[in-house]
C-alpha cells in the first residue's frame, strides 16, 4: 500500500514526487520507459520556477549547472527580466536531461526511486482507495496522478477529454555541432518561408529549432537529420555546418486542455492536462508549478489536517494558468507567421515592448510571476505569491519554506501585520494593522 501512485518520471512527476515526501506521504513513482532517454525538450527554467526550487532549498543546484541570461521573449521579441520582482530576473538555459537528473537525485535523498518498464494499464476505484494495474503487477494506493505526458495513458483511462485545436504547422529540431555557427549564443530570424532560432548550450553544441508554416507533418513518422537539415536551408539559406546530431525532434502547435484536472481519486498534471507550442518556454515551468500546487494538497489531505474538498482548488487554481499559457502560445504563433502583414503586426507590437507598463505585464505572464489564485480574503495580496523578504533574524521568507509547509510572516511595522504563506509560497491571508484612535484619521 502506497499513498500516492505518480506515473511519468518526467519534471512534473519528479517534483510532485518531492513535495509529497516533503509532507510525509509515501510515494510510488512509475515510468513506462525502460530508462531515461537523455533528451530535451525544454531548455530553461523561469524566475517563478527558480524561486519554487528556492522554496525548496535546492535552487543551488540547478544555478550551478545551469546558464542565467536575459533570454525571455514573446514571439521571439525581447523582454526584459532583470525588473522583476524577484531574486531571479533572467532565464537559466539548463537542458531537460540535467534538470531531470537534478530533480532524480533530490527525490531519491528523500527515498524515492522511479521503477523504470512500469507502465500504468489500468485502475479500479472506490471509497477507500484505487488498484493502479501497471505492467510490474497492482498496486494499491490513495490516490493516482498521471504525469505521463501529452498522451496520457492515465487521462485515457479515466475517460477525461482533451479538447483543443489542431496543428497549423510544424517545427523540427536538432541538438548538433556548428562548423560556422552564429555570433550569437542566441540567435533567430524570421524569414520568407518560416522562422528558425540557434541557441548555443555549450561550447561545442547548438539548439537548432525551424518552424515550418502550413505544412503539418504525420507526428508518427520518423524524423531524421537530414530531414532538419534540409529545413534550415530552406529557410535560413545556410545550415552552419551542421553535424553530429545527438538528437532531432518534431513538434506542432496543437493546443489542447484536459476537460477536468481530476476524476475521483484521479489526477492529472503537465502536459497530462495540457499541451502547447513551446513559444516562451513556459511547458516544463507550468507543469513544475502544477506539481508544487497538487503536492502540498494531497498532502495535507493525507496527513488529515486539510478537508478532501481542498483537492477541488487544484483544478479551479491551474486549470486558469493553463488555459492562460495556451492562449498566450497560440498568439505567439500567430505572430510569427510570415507574410508582410505580420511584419507590420510585430513591428507595432515591438514599440509596445519597449514602453514599460507592457514589457512589465509581458514579463510577468510569460515568467509566471504575476499568477493570482482566486482568495477569500479581499485583501489584494491575497492569492498573489509572496516575495523572498530579507527578515530580522538575517533569514529570508523562502528559506523558512524548506520542508513545504504553511508560515506566518509578522510585521513590526508598515500597513501589514501579519501575512499567512501557503507551503507553495502564495498568500493564503492577510492582517492588515488597524489603524487605533491615537493614531487619527
Amino acid at each position: 500500500m502506497t499513498d500516492v501512485v505518480i506515473a511519468g518520471a518526467g519534471p512534473t512527476g519528479l517534483m510532485l514526487a518531492a513535495e509529497l515526501r516533503l509532507a510525509g506521504a509515501e510515494v510510488t513513482l512509475v515510468d513506462r520507459l525502460a530508462e531515461r532517454s537523455g533528451e530535451s525538450r525544454a531548455g530553461g527554467l523561469h524566475p517563478r520556477t527558480l524561486e519554487v526550487l528556492d522554496q525548496r532549498g535546492v535552487v543551488d543546484r540547478f544555478l550551478a549547472a545551469g546558464r542565467p541570461v536575459q533570454a525571455g521573449h514573446f514571439s521571439a521579441l525581447r523582454l526584459d527580466f532583470s525588473e522583476l520582482d524577484t531574486r531571479y530576473g533572467f532565464t537559466l538555459l539548463l537542458m531537460q536531461a540535467e534538470i531531470e537528473r537534478l530533480l532524480e537525485e533530490w527525490v531519491a535523498e528523500l527515498g524515492v526511486h522511479v521503477r523504470w518498464s512500469t507502465a500504468v494499464t489500468g485502475f479500479r476505484q472506490s471509497g477507500e482507495g484505487i488498484d493502479v494495474e501497471t505492467s510490474g503487477g497492482t498496486i494499491h494506493a490513495r490516490y493516482l496522478v498521471g504525469c505521463d505526458g501529452g498522451r496520457s495513458a492515465v487521462r485515457k483511462l479515466a475517460g477525461i477529454g482533451f479538447p483543443g485545436t489542431d496543428a497549423t504547422m510544424t517545427a523540427v529540431l536538432a541538438d548538433v555541432e556548428l562548423d560556422d555557427p552564429p555570433a550569437e549564443w542566441i540567435f533567430g530570424e524570421r524569414r520568407e518561408h518560416g522562422d528558425f532560432a540557434v541557441i548555443g548550450f555549450g561550447p561545442d553544441w547548438y539548439r537548432v529549432v525551424v518552424d515550418q508554416y502550413d505544412f503539418v507533418a504525420d507526428r508518427n513518422a520518423p524524423i531524421s537529420f537530414e530531414e532538419v537539415r534540409a529545413a534550415l536551408l530552406r529557410v535560413a539559406g545556410t545550415d552552419y555546418g551542421m553535424r553530429d546530431p545527438r538528437w532531432v525532434s518534431r513538434f506542432n502547435d496543437a493546443a489542447r486542455q484536459a476537460e477536468r484536472y481530476r476524476d475521483g481519486r484521479v489526477f492529472l498534471a503537465g502536459d497530462a492536462a495540457h499541451i502547447h507550442f513551446p513559444a516562451g518556454g513556459q511547458g516544463l515551468n507550468t507543469g513544475v508549478q502544477d506539481a508544487v500546487n497538487l503536492g502540498w494538497k494531497l498532502g495535507a489531505v493525507l496527513a488529515g489536517t486539510a478537508p478532501e474538498s481542498l483537492l477541488d482548488t487544484y483544478q479551479t487554481e491551474r486549470y486558469p494558468v493553463a488555459e492562460r499559457v495556451l492562449r498566450n502560445t497560440m498568439a505567439q504563433t500567430a505572430l510569427s507567421r510570415p507574410g508582410p502583414h505580420t511584419d507590420a503586426l510585430r513591428a507595432e507590437f515591438a514599440e509596445l515592448i519597449r514602453q514599460e507598463p507592457v514589457n512589465r505585464a509581458l514579463a510577468g505572464l510569460i515568467s509566471g510571476l504575476d499568477i493570482r489564485y482566486p482568495a477569500t480574503d479581499p485583501h489584494p495580496l491575497a492569492g498573489r505569491r509572496m516575495p523572498d523578504l530579507d527578515l530580522d533574524d538575517s533569514t529570508r521568507v523562502f528559506s523558512l519554506l524548506h520542508q513545504a509547509k504553511s508560515i506566518e510572516v509578522k510585521f513590526a511595522e508598515g500597513e501589514l501585520e501579519a501575512v499567512g504563506v501557503r507551503p507553495d509560497g502564495y498568500v493564503g491571508w492577510v492582517s492588515p494593522r488597524v489603524a487605533g484612535p491615537h493614531q487619527g484619521g
